[in-house]
């Protein structure tokens, strides 16, 4: 079992980095500090951890993933009231904020149109997760982790291009 200390030591070292790579990938720090949490929990659990900063990666990517379902169904009964809200709102912020707004929309809306593996991977490597440590999260070889990343980022630019023109199109 890991040992208190060694918990601790694992927070130390990597609990920072996972709340960043957390907050990237939910777009809530909130979220990501109780996803975080729940990761140092599991880790305390495991008699061994052989790789633990993949292992703290892997097991945070899982528990985005059980969330994202979860969240799913809460999403879809409060997109109904968050119309409403939104069209009944008469204060205009100002257009800096809404370019601003846009702008970060677009970007989430972009990274959310790749696919799970090619959005992990991004952000994990943001983070600063060598390719091993990619490969063994994702469970891809390490081979394939650069040609991940660089499929992922082509396909990044592309789904923000072609938001970036829809929205134009809509403005014009």
């Amino acid at each position: 079992m890991v040992t208190p200390d060694r918990l601790a030591a694992l927070f130390k070292a990597y609990h920072v980095p996972l709340v960043r790579f957390l907050t990237r990938r939910l777009g809530d720090r909130d979220w990501a500090e109780e996803l975080a949490q729940e990761t140092f929990v599991r880790a305390l659990k495991q008699d061994e951890i052989a790789s633990e900063r993949s292992w703290l990666f892997a097991v945070a990517s899982n528990l985005v993933r059980d969330e994202a379902r979860r969240e799913a169904r809460a999403r879809k009964r409060h997109e109904v009231m968050r119309a409403q809200a939104e069209a009944e709102s008469s204060v205009e912020p100002e257009p800096t904020s809404v370019e601003r707004a846009e702008e970060q929309a677009l970007a989430r809306q972009a990274i959310e149109m790749l696919t799970e593996k090619d959005r992990d991977a991004l952000l994990m490597r943001e983070e600063g997760l060598g390719y091993e440590e990619i490969a063994e999260a994702l469970g891809l070889s390490v081979a394939s982790v650069g040609t991940t990343l660089s499929r992922a980022r082509r396909r990044l630019m592309e789904a923000y291009e072609s938001l970036q023109q829809e929205r134009s199109a809509e403005r014009a």
